[in-house]
């Protein structure tokens, strides 16, 4: 870790320095920036400057001047309410991907590295003016020696070590703030970066967006209302993607659609369906299908693009979501509730009284409003806040689909005012009922639950030897809070009654039982000193036995 720190130590000073300038001075102190930076007094000077804006306005700022990685980071973060607070995450979407683009010999010797020709043999024609550029990459027009008109995106010079770099510097500073602060530890803030650093170093790699747009491709192969670009994979690298392009009309272009004569209805309604059926039949969905994503061909079809933001709910994901759907339909705190459990990691310190408190204020928000006018996207969003609220960790293909949600009812609200998302959305709710209800899903889940508890079983023995191992060496360990010790002695003194009277059961039946075998051996009565024996045994025992009843059941711990 120090090796890194030396190694980066340019890096380190830039962050600390955008850190004391937006007013972050106390976060550099206590991370301890100043052992192994030397800050100079100006910039000392600058902690505490806030100039009125709010936390979450200086951390934008703070990203946007550190450059493309924190960009990402961001805007992936704006993702996850169910990780960071509601004020931040709306600043967090202010953040820009739009940077100048860099100069076309970089273009060329990266494309002509990759695939080992001039760019001349490898394209017909390239178009040196790039048609959108972004903080990782930038897209060209360009045209095969087949004919074939395509969208080439290039991933910027070095990007990549750059990314690498503040990676393992912001590994390097979540671990430390865990160590150093107490609210970086509760929210578990290297965990945090971690899984922000896989989803921006999948969106290094071009051929997994590649693949997402096959696979996307595939699942509407038989739909005649969705086209999907294709790859050309002989032209496509980790660093060059060059994909099928696509004239249309964007989206978000409304005066140019009204121009064309499209219906802005039959286009918000197709773009509700084709999402939701992404989302909830087959499970894969596009991240991010904001305006500039979807295109307008021209026989009406909608046409998505970039795929390098992707969301996967598996099948026990949307299982509980379906429950989630339906508890509210049913306005159902308890469903409500079961279904957070089901999809989300719960804390053992959680309160659920607390959390069911909540999840009826929020069920008391939207009882009796009419289904077309809850916004699902925002109904999702309250319970991504409701979880952050209680830390509970929400699968993050999961707030993706909430982030995903939000954005298409802003586009479909713009296309048109009057149209209710939910009105297209109940009927998928109604359809997850009745898949789950289907007998052979019954079935399926059914041999599921017995399939684990089978296997559970099975290893029930291997669980006990390995208790038993923890015990021999002493390492067993039990936390029990006074309530509970109290409950357990309580639990304790039963089960000694209960064993005494089995054990004075026990022995008088084997007394009795020994001496009428050998008084009927002798065929007369068993006497001691002239007295009866079994009939004196009888009641002597008898008497201790009802004696240690009545002690019993007057203790009250029977």
């Amino acid at each position: 870790m120090i090796g890194k720190r030396v190694r980066h130590i340019g890096r380190y000073h830039e962050i600390a320095a955008s850190l004391l300038r937006h007013g972050f001075g106390m976060i550099v102190d206590e991370l301890g920036f100043s052992s192994f930076l030397s800050l100079p007094p100006r910039w000392k000077a600058e902690q505490g400057k806030k100039e009125g804006k709010t936390v979450g306005e200086r951390l934008r700022l703070v990203l946007e001047e550190l450059g493309p990685t924190f960009v990402k980071l961001g805007q992936i973060a704006s993702t996850r309410p169910d990780l960071i607070p509601a004020p931040i995450i709306s600043e967090l979407e202010k953040l820009q991907d739009q940077v100048p683009p860099f100069p076309f010999a970089d273009v060329r010797r990266i494309v002509e590295a990759e695939f080992g020709s001039s760019l001349e043999t490898l394209f017909r024609s390239f178009e040196e003016m790039p048609l959108a550029a972004a903080s990782l990459g930038q897209v060209h027009r360009a045209v095969l020696p087949s004919g074939q008109a395509v969208a080439v995106k290039v991933q910027r010079p070095h990007i990549a070590a750059r990314v690498e770099t503040d990676l393992e510097i912001l590994q390097d500073l979540a671990v430390l703030a865990e160590r150093r602060l107490d609210w970086a530890a509760s929210y578990r803030l290297s965990e945090i970066v971690d899984e922000l650093a896989k989803s921006l170093r999948q969106e290094l790699d071009y051929t997994i967006e590649a693949r997402h747009a096959a696979a996307f491709a595939e699942q509407f192969a038989g739909d005649s209302l969705v086209y999907v670009p294709g790859v050309f994979w002989d032209y496509t690298t980790k660093t060059v993607l060059t994909m099928e392009y696509v004239e249309g009309i964007k989206l978000g272009e409304i005066e140019r659609l009204k121009e064309e004569g499209y219906s802005l209805k039959a286009l918000a309604e197709r773009l509700t369906k084709t999402v939701l059926k992404q989302m909830f039949e087959h499970g894969f969905f596009h991240g991010d299908p904001h305006p500039g994503n979807v295109f307008v061909l021209s026989n009406g079809v909608l046409a998505f693009i970039d795929f390098g933001l992707m969301g996967r709910l598996r099948p026990n994901v949307r299982h509980h979501l379906s429950s989630l759907i339906i508890a509210l339909m049913r306005q159902s705190t308890d469903g409500v509730l079961a279904a957070i459990y089901g999809l989300g990691l719960v804390p053992d310190e959680a309160d659920e009284e607390k959390l069911r408190d909540d999840i009826d204020d929020l069920r008391e928000k939207y009882y009796r409003v009419p289904l077309g006018e809850i916004s699902l996207g925002e109904a999702v969003g309250d319970l991504l806040t409701v979880a952050f609220r209680h830390g509970i960790r929400i699968p993050s293909d999961l707030t993706l689909l909430g982030k995903a949600l939000l954005t298409v009812e802003g586009v479909v609200e713009m296309l048109d005012p009057q149209f209710r998302i939910m009105d297209v959305a109940e009927p998928f709710g109604r359809k997850l009922l009745k898949d789950r209800l289907r007998p052979d899903r019954v079935a399926e889940t059914a041999w599921r639950r017995v399939a684990d508890y089978g296997e559970m079983l099975l290893r029930l023995p291997d669980s006990v030897k390995e208790l038993a191992k923890i015990m021999r060496r002493g390492k067993l360990q039990l936390e029990m809070t006074a309530s509970d010790l109290e409950a357990f002695l309580h639990k304790l003194d039963q089960i000694s009654n209960r064993l005494s009277i089995s054990i004075v059961l026990l022995s008088w039946s084997i007394v009795m039982a020994g001496m009428m075998i050998a008084s009927s051996f002798g065929r007369q009565s068993m006497l001691l000193w002239k007295f009866p024996a079994v009939e004196i045994g009888l009641g002597v025992s008898a008497f201790l036995f009802g004696w240690l009843l009545y002690s019993i059941f007057r203790s009250g711990k029977f």
